[in-house]
């Protein structure tokens, strides 16, 4: 059962379940299983942590699901801490000690390490997508805040790939004060990765459209709307978009601008 996906009780079949975990190489996690965690400072607010340093990976991903009125008002982040907040739907007002805005369907900020992130819902349930890192400094850099919507950000083709599109949430490639960023990225169906990756980042992401197949070192696992990857350093990683109708698509982090430490 899930909260996500609203079964409960007893099954009419054999307990299954698509979830792999490996852990420091790749996971996948669909909604069915996934439970609530309860995270001090979040009011109204049904979370799922996702990915965290004992899956192996760097950084803490969060799914988030908040009721009217939910909130965060003793903050987020900060002390070393970069956060990252994306909402799938709903309106939400956010702020850190510099700037607020009103986010909508498609919005999103990110909070540097010494930026607190807050919020509150100003409307019907939201559902929310959640990161955290901790920064990893670079002398005479630093990152700011950033607030946009993705809607507004257009669609740039992958590696010159005219059905394989993404998108960039932060200034990360012109910028050294960022040592992540956030993307989206989209295959039409039949369309897919150039080659299949080998890289030293780390990915966590989720899949908010459509279905794909993806080689997950080397194993092909079949993935969907609603699920999550966890991709650890150097796995093996490639997708094909399959089935008709919307677009494979999912929104993932990366990090990035930094030499590999000792």
């Amino acid at each position: 059962m899930s909260y996500l996906n609203q079964v409960t009780g007893y099954r009419s079949d054999l307990l299954m379940n698509r979830s792999v975990v490996k852990k420091e190489l790749y996971t996948l996690l669909e909604p069915d299983g996934l439970v609530k965690n309860v995270v001090p400072g979040f009011e109204g607010c049904e979370m799922t942590i996702l990915s965290s340093p004992k899956l192996g990976a760097s950084f803490v991903d969060y799914l988030l699901t908040i009721q009217p009125q939910g909130k965060n008002i003793t903050g987020f982040g900060g002390n070393g801490v970069e956060t990252f907040f994306y909402l799938f739907e709903g309106k939400l007002k956010v702020w850190n000690e510099n700037e607020e805005a009103v986010l909508t369907d498609g919005g999103y900020i990110f909070c540097p390490e010494n930026q607190k992130l807050y919020f509150e819902n100003q409307g019907e349930m939201a559902r929310a997508f959640l990161y955290k890192r901790a920064y990893e400094h670079l002398e005479g850099y630093e990152a700011h805040t950033v607030i946009g919507n993705i809607n507004e950000v257009p669609w740039v083709e992958y590696e010159g790939m005219k059905d394989v599109l993404v998108k960039d949430f932060l200034p990360a490639a012109g910028n050294l004060g960022f040592d992540m960023n956030f993307h989206i990225l989209e295959f039409r169906p039949g369309a897919c990765h150039g080659y299949v990756e080998t890289h030293v980042q780390e990915h966590g992401a989720y899949i908010y459209s459509g279905e794909g197949m993806y080689n997950l070192d080397n194993d092909w696992v079949p993935v969907k709307k609603g699920d999550y990857i966890f991709m650890g350093a150097y796995c093996l990683q490639g997708a094909y978009g399959v089935g008709r109708g919307e677009p494979f698509a999912y929104i993932y982090s990366k990090d990035c601008n930094r030499d590999a430490s000792l």
